[in-house]
């Protein structure tokens, strides 16, 4: 169990300046955030995109807004439960709160803050029957330690910056790399479609477009995935892991829950 002063539900922008704030009046901060890493979706969605409406700044990166927030709060030395949703409060007889994350991991504190801005993002998920039972068995929705394709067959499905993006570095790293779009063309940053077409020309990627991945099959682990051509009909492909990338979508989650004022996902 861990104890402090304030929970902060969120880690993005104003999750991160609220623990400046509290560390100014010595308190001790708590962020969890159902993401991997802190700063909400600037951190997630679009790092490298300048943003214009942040006080003193003219402009500047949404990554570089979050690294000057966790370079601000450093001295305070608050601490994150990341890559877990917040799932439940309960008031103790202390007059306390215990928050219950998605994992089980239970936070203490007599405040909590809830800046959550749109909710928990979660990942569009395509629509194949059975991939939940893959989850953490081959299906990643999210890549968090790019060591763990090292070596591995692997599939890719989306045609975005993220998609892409990650098709180019993990050519370096997996043993084999599919990208699998169900358009003709990608809708990413051009300079990154060139790169994944070069690779397929030269092989070291399988490039599949007009196609989607229909089917996982495994035995407690996947192993194998079936993919749709538009023309060409199904194909199976022996697979270590299979990402597929079709971004993000807000939803406010247990919160919503809570009893609280709730109008317009806005509190």
């Amino acid at each position: 169990m861990i104890e402090t002063d304030i929970i902060i539900i969120g880690a993005g922008p104003c999750g991160l300046f609220t623990v400046f704030e509290a560390g100014l009046l010595k308190l001790k901060c708590h962020l969890i955030d159902s993401l991997p890493e802190p700063g909400g979706q600037l951190t997630e969605i679009y790092p490298k995109k300048p943003i214009y409406d942040i006080p003193g700044f003219p402009d500047i990166l949404a990554g570089d807004l979050v690294d000057n927030l966790m370079k601000q709060i450093a001295p305070f030395k608050p601490g994150f439960t990341l890559g877990e949703r917040a799932e439940k409060i309960e008031k103790l007889e202390d007059g306390r709160f215990c928050l219950t994350s998605s994992k089980g991991t239970k936070i203490v504190a007599p405040v909590i803050t809830i800046a959550g801005g749109l909710g928990c993002f979660e990942p569009r998920k395509p629509p194949i029957a059975n991939i939940t039972d893959f989850e953490d068995k081959g299906v990643e929705y999210i890549i968090k330690e790019p060591e763990l394709y090292r070596d591995k067959k692997i599939v890719i499905a989306g045609g975005g910056d993220s998609a892409l993006d990650w098709t180019i570095f993990l050519a370096e790293v997996a043993s084999e790399v599919t990208i699998v779009h169900r358009r003709k063309s990608f809708r990413g940053a051009l300079d990154s479609v060139e790169k994944v077409e070069q690779l397929a020309a030269s092989g070291k990627i399988k490039l599949l477009t007009e196609s989607q991945v229909v089917g996982l099959n495994g035995n407690g682990k996947l192993n194998e995935v079936t993919i749709k051509h538009k023309v060409d009909g199904e194909l199976t492909q022996t697979v270590d892991h299979f990402i597929p990338l079709f971004g993000l979508s807000p939803k406010l989650g247990p919160i919503a829950e809570w009893g609280l004022n709730i109008n317009r996902s806005a509190i």
